[in-house]
């Protein structure tokens, strides 16, 4: 078993995975493939409203149908001191809600501890030693010592869960923390003004859609993560990330975009395929269904899930949705 010290850590890291995927998008290796068509940047979408011109954090639209509204506004998971105050048209759309929603409800570890047991760890008498190629298992060890953290401590995850956690130290390192998230920021309004929270989904969904990795893909994941770390190229473009994120620049965010969905990488590939294809229109049906018992909602998620053609605010306005992009 692993010491309860990494447990709790993980638990508290595995909160930052999705930005922690944004970085690691851009580590692969060659050239940028074009845009899958599944997910072209909104600016490439003839029918969506242009965002107004003042630099926002984020982005803010406004879905709504038979009198009940939805507000989603993208997030990061990390951040630091400096953020906020959130722009003006978020903070009145949280005065008027009823209840607040966010991809995942962090102030509690026990899901997350029993989710990262079934998912994130392997069975007793075994550990990564024995799933990585030698090559990997080298570059791996340098990695963790560099953090002063020894193999065997860690040898119990799986390769998916450590290339996150070594990325979250990185980002920590940086002074980027999930305590200083928009998560906990909205989290923290909704315990200020006493309004229901609601989650779009469990520990336990996320962490599977991790394990659905095979091994092969998992060793080839943790790669491309270890040389992104080495070169910097890893941190960089997560920091790429925060800033289109707090500027809400189009452009920067449609960069975002390509570059977390393109290229030959299993980190770029996973994202297109099951972080957003898969997660994208299971959210928008959660929304539903958290309109039909709520006049106002006001919903926080991963930046990532709000753009292109497959986007969020796309999808439901497929399923009839007025969608009208307030920034």
């Amino acid at each position: 078993m692993l010491p309860s010290a990494w447990r709790r850590r993980a638990a508290e890291n595995c909160a930052a995975l999705m930005l922690a995927l944004l970085a690691c998008a851009g580590v692969r290796a060659g050239e940028a493939a074009p845009a899958s068509a599944e997910y072209l940047p909104y600016g490439s979408v003839a029918d969506n409203p242009r965002p107004v011109a003042a630099p926002h954090q984020g982005g803010l639209f406004r879905v709504s149908q038979g009198g009940r509204v939805a507000y989603l506004f993208g997030t990061v998971h990390v951040g630091m001191r400096g953020f906020y105050r959130l722009p003006p048209e978020v903070e009145r759309a949280l005065v008027g809600a009823n209840r607040i929603v966010v991809e995942l409800d962090t102030r509690a570890n026990t899901a997350w501890l029993r989710a990262l047991a079934l998912h994130g760890s392997y069975a007793p008498g075994d550990d990564i030693r024995r799933h990585l190629p030698p090559s990997t298992l080298r570059a791996l060890t340098d990695a963790l010592h560099a953090q002063g953290i020894s193999m065997a401590s860690m040898a119990g995850y799986k390769p998916w869960l450590v290339a996150n956690l070594l990325l979250s130290m990185e980002l920590e390192r940086k002074g980027y923390r999930r305590s200083q998230g928009v998560e906990q920021a909205l989290l923290s309004q909704a315990r200020r003004h006493g309004l229901k929270v609601a989650q779009l989904e469990s520990a336990e969904y996320q962490l599977a859609l991790y394990d659905t990795m095979g091994e092969l893909d998992a060793a080839r994941y943790l790669e491309e993560v270890l040389g992104g770390l080495e070169n910097g190229r890893a941190l960089r473009t997560a920091q790429a990330v925060i800033e289109a994120w707090s500027s809400g620049d189009a452009r920067a965010l449609d960069v975002v975009l390509q570059e977390s969905t393109t290229g030959p990488g299993v980190v770029a590939e996973f994202t297109r395929r099951v972080l957003l294809g898969r997660r994208n229109p299971d959210m928008a049906s959660q929304i539903e269904r958290l309109m039909r018992e709520d006049s106002v909602t006001f919903v926080g998620v991963g930046l990532l899930h709000l753009l292109g053609a497959n986007g969020l605010p796309q999808l439901l306005a497929r399923r009839g949705y007025l969608v009208e992009r307030v920034y």
